[in-house]
């Protein structure tokens, strides 16, 4: 059974959001169903289209970001962009910006205000730090919050440099969060009929993830720091090199730690007074760490996971991105749909992973150029006739 309707339609979202945390979390409510229009500055576009890499033009970055939005440009230095903004947001249902704090309440955009005009608008607020911090003037990127979180001193050889993830995770991280606050309050203004105001903060998100090592530094007297590939509390879970390239497995419990040793041919293993517990495994780390390393040196990496995996251990290969497209699994997923844009052309985007039932097929998606769908917004949105937009654009409003 499928539907035609995907969970979001006919939701307006008016998006302010630049560069990752505020267009990624956009981005996933534009792949649910919601009427996405982004305000962007005109002639320079918002910072993400700056971006490399480029092709034809046109930032390949900002076009995974910003699928299935309209791209409108308003600026929002002249009074009147400003009131356009006003006037849109009186019939959205959300609001997203990730400005400094203060910015929004300058431009006279401040969710009261605005939710003075329209009481069931979401306004939500994306920053580094929170609207109220002792950094909330500070400027925040990725590696800014990676590096304040504790995440990065948690990353790396233990006894490397801290290390950042090798992705934007503090900002996607964020942005799926804000996503997350504006549905639940979706779901709670059908119960009350009013918007809220949602603060999200990048530091509170990365924060929050870091639930291993909290675990310990709030309960234990143990320190905590960089272990490499290792966990932080469980051993034998690690990654070892074979012949021809890195594993993982996962020694997760004592039953596992005796299926590793009959995989390695070590049925002795588990009764080894050295490894009987995780506590005696993580003392004598170094010892198991090195006969399971001496065994999979001497194997191919496919071999090494095949014995692994017939006893029943977890195991997988260390792949690059190169190996995960040729996988098949993104296929059999859907993890890349078709999408266009008139600079690139036909392109692949990748949306959001979650799955639901009934959903209906979804037509390709489209990356906007910049400003591309001003005209049209206007029109239809706040009934602007052409005499009206021609002003706008002559005075560099729009």
């Amino acid at each position: 059974m499928t539907t035609s309707r995907r969970p979001l339609e006919g939701v307006r979202v008016l998006d302010l959001t630049r560069v990752m945390s505020g267009p990624f979390c956009t981005a996933m409510l534009a792949d649910l169903g919601a009427e996405v229009m982004k305000i962007e500055m005109p002639g320079f576009g918002e910072e993400g289209r700056h971006f490399a890499p480029h092709v034809n033009g046109e930032s390949t970055y900002f076009a995974l970001l910003n699928r299935g939005k309209q791209s409108v440009t308003v600026n929002l230095k002249a009074p009147d962009g400003v009131a356009i903004v006003r006037d849109l947001a009186r019939r959205a249902d959300v609001l997203v910006e990730n400005f400094r704090p203060g910015v929004m309440q300058r431009l006279g955009l401040a969710p009261s205000e605005l939710q003075a005009l329209n009481p069931r608008l979401i306004c939500a607020s994306i920053s580094g730090f929170g609207q109220e911090s002792p950094f909330a003037d500070w400027p925040a990127f990725d590696l800014v919050i990676q590096a304040m979180s504790g995440i990065m001193s948690l990353t790396g050889e233990r006894q490397g440099r801290a290390t950042a993830v090798g992705e934007s995770i503090a900002d996607i991280a964020t942005g799926m969060f804000a996503a997350w606050g504006i549905a639940v309050a979706l779901y709670d203004r059908e119960r009350t009929g009013v918007g809220r105001a949602i603060d999200v903060a990048m530091l509170d998100s990365m924060f929050s993830m870091l639930l291993t090592s909290l675990s310990r530094r709030l309960f234990t007297d143990q320190p905590v720091g960089r272990v490499g590939n290792r966990h932080p509390e469980t051993y034998p879970v690690d990654a070892f090199a074979t012949a021809t390239g890195d594993i993982v497995l996962v020694g997760f419990s004592d039953v596992v730690v005796r299926r590793i040793g009959e995989a390695i041919g070590r049925p002795d293993l588990a009764d080894d007074p050295r490894f009987r517990t995780n506590r005696d495994r993580n003392i004598h780390e170094a010892a198991l760490h090195g006969i399971i390393a001496a065994w999979a040196g001497g194997r191919t990496r496919e071999e090494a996971i095949a014995r692994l995996q017939r006893a029943d251990v977890p195991a997988a290969p260390v792949w690059t991105l190169d190996d995960v497209l040729a996988s098949g699994h993104v296929a059999a997923r859907n993890l890349l749909r078709p999408g266009h844009n008139a600079k690139l052309g036909d392109i692949r985007l990748v949306p959001q992973p979650v799955r639901f039932s009934n959903d209906p097929a979804v037509a390709p998606m489209r990356a906007p150029t910049l400003g591309e769908d001003t005209e049209a917004v206007l029109r239809r949105e706040l009934a602007l006739d052409a005499a009206r937009i021609a002003a706008l654009r002559a005075a560099k409003t729009i």
